[in-house]
Formats: C-alpha cells, sequence, structure tokens
C-alpha cells in the first residue's frame, strides 16, 4: 500500500502533517493534532462524564449504532478497550481482522472500506501496519475513522489516555507527579478521584517526562512527542542511536535527547518506557544485554535516581527485557491504570466520531 497521505517511513525530524483537507469528516481522530488544546479538554471531560455515568443510561447514548473494528495488527488492550467502550455506550460492534476476512484474498484496504460502509458501518477503528493508513481510510470511505496505531506513525488514543494518567497524579502547586496517588481499579467506583479534565498550554509546564527505548519506531512515542509539549511538558527522549536518532531532538522545542538513562531519571516526574519493536527492526542488531545494562528500569535504578517517579509503558511489556517485573508490579507502576484508562478515553472519542463532535 502506498497511501497519498502520508509516506510509509519518515524521519522523527519531520512529523507527519495531514493535507489540508485532512480530516474529512469531524468526528474522526487521525492525529493528536486534530485536536486543539480545547478539544483535548473536551475529550477528556467527556471521558469521566462517562467512566461515572451510571451504565444503564450510558448504554443509551450510542444505542444500535454500527462500529467496524479493522484490525490488521495483532492487539489485545486497544482493541478489547474499544470493543468495550463501545458497546458501553451501546453501540453495535462487528471486528474484521486480516486473518478472517478478504483480506487475506488481497483486498485491499479501499475496498475492505468501501464493503464496510456499504454494510453499514457508521465510523471504523482502523489498525493498520502501514503509515498513513487511517488517511486513506478515510479518504476513501468519508466515514468518521479512529487511527488506532497506523505504522509507525501515530497511535493519538495511546497519547490521550497516557495524558489522563499522568494528570491523576499530577500536583499543579509543586509541579510533580505523586505515585502514592495511584488510583487502583478496584477504588474507582468507591473514590472517583479522577484527573483534571481542563488542560492548558502550561498545564504540565515545568514537568519533565521521559520517553525511554525503541522511539525510532514507536507510534506511542511519536503521539506523545506530539501532544506533551503543546500542554508545556519538557519530554526528554532516550535510547541508543540506533533506535534514536539524533534528529529527534529538532522534532519540537520542548524535546530534548538524554543517552544517559540514570541522568533522564533524575531529571524526570514520569518514565515512559517502550519496548523494543523487533517485527520492526529489519535486519538491524542490538546487543539485548548491552541494552539492558543501559536502559532497562530496574528497582534500584528507580530508586536511586527515581523514587517518587510515575511508571508507565503502553504494553505489552517485555518483562526482563525494557523494565523487571518488580518495577511493573511496584507502587510507582501505572501501567494498568493506563489500561483502565484507556476505556474511558476511547469511549469519549468513539462518541465524538459518531456524533461528529468537535
Amino acid at each position: 500500500m502506498n497511501p497519498t497521505a502520508t509516506a510509509t517511513r519518515r524521519t522523527l525530524s519531520t512529523p507527519p502533517a495531514p493535507e489540508s483537507s485532512f480530516p474529512y469528516n469531524r468526528g474522526s481522530l487521525l492525529s493528536v493534532l486534530d485536536l486543539s488544546i480545547e478539544g483535548v479538554s473536551r475529550v477528556l471531560r467527556r471521558a469521566t462524564e462517562l467512566e461515572f455515568m451510571n451504565p444503564i443510561r450510558r448504554n443509551t447514548i450510542l444505542a444500535k449504532r454500527r462500529l467496524a473494528l479493522l484490525f490488521y495488527e495483532s492487539s489485545t488492550r486497544t482493541r478489547t478497550s474499544f470493543e468495550l467502550a463501545a458497546k458501553a455506550l451501546g453501540a453495535d460492534t462487528t471486528l474484521v481482522s486480516s486473518l478472517s476476512s478478504s483480506i487475506e484474498k488481497g483486498e485491499s484496504l479501499k475496498d475492505t472500506g468501501l464493503t464496510l460502509r456499504a454494510l453499514g458501518a457508521e465510523g471504523i477503528i482502523l489498525r493498520h501496519n502501514s503509515s498513513g493508513a487511517a488517511w486513506l481510510l478515510e479518504a476513501s470511505t468519508r466515514l468518521p475513522v479512529v487511527n488506532a496505531g497506523d505504522g509507525m506513525h501515530e497511535h493519538p488514543t495511546q497519547a490521550l489516555l497516557d495524558l489522563r494518567t499522568i494528570l491523576a497524579h499530577f500536583d499543579p502547586e509543586t509541579r510533580t507527579c505523586q505515585p502514592e496517588r495511584i488510583n487502583r481499579p478496584a477504588e474507582r467506583v468507591s473514590r472517583p478521584m479522577g484527573p483534571a479534565t481542563t488542560v492548558g498550554s502550561d498545564t504540565l509546564a515545568g514537568v519533565t517526562i521521559c520517553i525511554v527505548g525503541d522511539i525510532l519506531h514507536s507510534r506511542v512515542a511519536r503521539s506523545n512527542m506530539l501532544l506533551l509539549p503543546r500542554l508545556g511538558a519538557r519530554v526528554l527522549l532516550c535510547g541508543p542511536k540506533e533506535l534514536l536518532p539524533e534528529q529527534a531532538a529538532h522534532s519540537d522545542p520542548g524535546i530534548e535527547i538524554e543517552r544517559d538513562f540514570d541522568a533522564a531519571l533524575r531529571q524526570s516526574q514520569a518514565v515512559i518506557m517502550l519496548r523494543i519493536q523487533a517485527e520492526r527492526l529489519a535486519g538491524l542488531q542490538l546487543d539485548l544485554d548491552e541494552y539492558k545494562a543501559r536502559y532497562q528500569l530496574t528497582g534500584q535504578r528507580l530508586a536511586v535516581h527515581a523514587p517518587s517517579a510515575l511508571v508507565m509503558h503502553p504494553g505489552p511489556i517485555i518483562r526482563g527485557m525494557e523494565i523487571t517485573a518488580g518495577v511493573a508490579d511496584g507502587p510507582q507502576s501505572a501501567i494498568l491504570e493506563q489500561v483502565t484508562n484507556g476505556v474511558a478515553i476511547r469511549m469519549a472519542v468513539i462518541e465524538r466520531a459518531l456524533t461528529a463532535g468537535g
């Protein structure tokens, strides 16, 4: 596939920008750049409203509306959370995967999208292994399309749920994140503390967020790099040169590179760990023992250099590679909270998609 909207591979120094005609549909979310800062606030605010709404009332919001989940890549968290979010709103969903449809026979993305539209789908959630696929699908169908991850390009709802997780632990007076305020899933019903729901260009001013690991291939990193500096955050990128080109530092004034992981941790209030994406390395050879020695987040490293930092990971976690089991399951970890926040954020995004929200 060769989408005209974006190339299939881009350098970190040139963030992909859709043509001015995109998105065609007001409900589409192809990139975090489709949302103004006020638009981000609306999504955050609505996510909290929907999370704590009476389930019976919530189930009528999109009753019998039709949503297609079109997934060309395997997924657990993203696919399941989108499906649960849609059903919580009352929508009917159908899952189309590359292994159980005409995609396996060579059908194009355009024709698959047009077929889904002809079958009555009112919106499409797309995950695809090619960058720019979401733009091509929206241009072909003119349906609201939500980008659930396209190649090495973007993953906008992950950045939004990461932001919600950070804000749930953010103290605006001290400009710090407080892991001890982690709101475990079992506590959410009885103690709906919730994150902030209004953000501005200075909301995260003075806050440093470190993203560590395979940044070259990470759509999660790109979406966070496009979102967090707009709210005032300083984003530190950390990783070896093979997985983090020097030009990444020129992506945005709020983005810097720090190769020394310990030094990066000492400066950070939150750290987002990324896995090495072996499926995208394309022959690149890494010394894994050296990588772990330099960039693995261990309990000792965390205790010495960032004893109060919030620990995050978009999943799937490779325990013993980028992060140890003790840290992943430890008191500073908000990893499962990210998963929970994904349902709330995706409810808001799906409602926006099918009601042509702003």
